[in-house]
C-alpha cells in the first residue's frame, strides 16, 4: 500500500480550530504557544475564538491553517507511515515541512509573508474568486481567455482545478463580478463568489510574488525526503531547487488539483490521509478518483486514536 498526506487549503478555516487538541494532547499548547512567539501576535486566540471575520483574512488564515496542519504531524512523528505529500495552495507548505524540505520556523515565517503579501495585493489590486460549477475545463478555459482578450486589461483566469466540474476562476474584481454570467451563458450549473480578498493565484499577485520570492531565496531548502506533489506541475519533485522554483511559480500559476490527484492515483497511491482543519480535500479526491481509501485528521479523537494504536 503507497500512502499519501494531503493539507488542507484556504477556505477550510474555522473558529475553534486546534482548541480541543489543546485542552486533551498536553504537548499541543506548547506547540502553539511557539508559533505565536514566532508570529508575535496571538494566532492561537484567533483559531481558539474567532471572530470569524479575522480568521476569514488571509494574513491570518494562512498561517492557521498551517499551524492546524503542523500541530497534527508534530504529535504523530514517527507514527505516520506515508510515501509522498501534496498540498492544496498554502498546504504545500505544510507538505514541505513533513517532506523534510523546511524547517517549522522557516516555513512558518513564510506562509505568515505570503499571507501578509497576498492580503496586500488584494488590498492595492482589488481581485475575486468564483466557483464554476458543472462546466467542462476547456469551456472554462475558453470563457477566461476570452474575457481576458476583450477586457481592456483586466485579468480572468482559471486559479484552481479542484475537480471535474469544480474550477474556481479569479481575477479583476469589478471585471469579473460584471461578467461572471459569461460562465452560466456557457453552461454552467453555478457561479458562486468566493469570500476572499484578492485575485488569487492570478497576474494579479504578481507584486506579492516579487517579494515572496526575495523570501523564498534567502531560505534553506532541502532536497525533499519523499516526493512532494507540487501544484504548478501536478507532477512529483525531489530536487530542493525545483521545488523552491515550483514554490515561486504557485503564487500567480493555478492550483492543478485535479491533475494532482489524478497523477498519484496512476501512481499507486491508494490511500491519502488530509491533515488540517475540514474535509474539503477528501470530498475533491471522491469527485476525482476511484478505489483510494480516504480518511482525514483535523480533531483530538483523531489523533488519539493514533497515539492509542501504535
Amino acid at each position: 500500500m503507497k500512502s499519501a498526506l494531503l493539507f488542507s487549503g484556504q477556505g477550510s478555516q474555522y473558529v475553534g480550530m486546534m482548541k480541543d487538541i489543546s485542552e486533551q494532547i498536553p504537548p499541543a499548547l506548547e506547540f502553539i504557544h511557539q508559533a505565536d512567539e514566532i508570529l508575535a501576535y496571538k494566532l492561537s486566540e484567533i483559531c481558539f475564538n474567532g471572530p470569524i471575520e479575522t480568521l476569514k483574512e488571509t494574513r491570518y488564515t494562512q498561517p492557521a491553517i498551517f499551524l492546524h496542519s503542523s500541530l497534527i504531524m508534530n504529535l504523530l512523528k514517527n507514527k505516520l507511515e506515508f510515501n509522498a505529500t501534496a498540498g492544496h495552495s498554502v498546504g504545500e507548505y505544510a507538505a514541505l515541512l513533513a517532506s523534510g524540505v523546511l524547517g517549522f520556523e522557516d516555513t512558518l515565517k513564510l506562509v505568515s509573508l505570503r499571507g501578509e503579501l497576498m492580503f496586500k495585493a488584494g488590498e492595492n489590486e482589488p481581485g475575486t474568486m468564483f466557483a464554476v460549477i458543472n462546466l467542462d475545463d476547456n469551456k472554462v478555459e475558453e470563457v477566461c481567455k476570452r474575457l481576458s482578450e476583450n477586457g481592456n486589461g483586466n485579468v480572468v483566469v482559471a486559479a484552481n482545478y479542484n475537480s471535474p466540474g469544480q474550477i474556481v476562476v479569479s481575477g479583476s474584481a469589478q471585471y469579473l463580478r460584471e461578467n461572471a454570467s459569461a460562465f452560466k451563458e456557457a453552461g454552467a450549473k453555478l457561479v458562486k463568489e468566493l469570500v476572499v480578498s484578492g485575485a488569487f493565484h492570478s497576474p494579479l499577485m504578481e507584486p506579492a510574488k516579487k517579494e515572496l520570492e526575495i523570501a523564498i531565496n534567502n531560505t534553506e531548502f532541502h532536497n525533499a525526503k519523499m516526493p512532494v506533489y507540487c501544484n504548478v506541475y501536478a507532477k512529483p519533485l525531489t530536487d530542493a531547487n525545483e521545488i523552491k522554483d515550483a514554490l515561486i511559480k504557485q503564487l500567480t500559476s493555478p492550483v492543478m488539483w485535479t491533475q494532482t490527484m489524478r497523477q498519484m492515483k496512476s501512481d499507486g497511491f491508494d490511500s491519502m490521509i488530509e491533515i488540517g482543519p475540514g474535509n474539503v480535500l477528501q470530498g475533491l479526491a471522491k469527485r476525482t478518483i476511484e478505489g483510494v481509501n480516504l480518511s482525514g485528521m483535523d480533531k483530538a479523537e483523531d489523533i488519539q486514536e493514533i497515539l492509542n494504536s501504535k
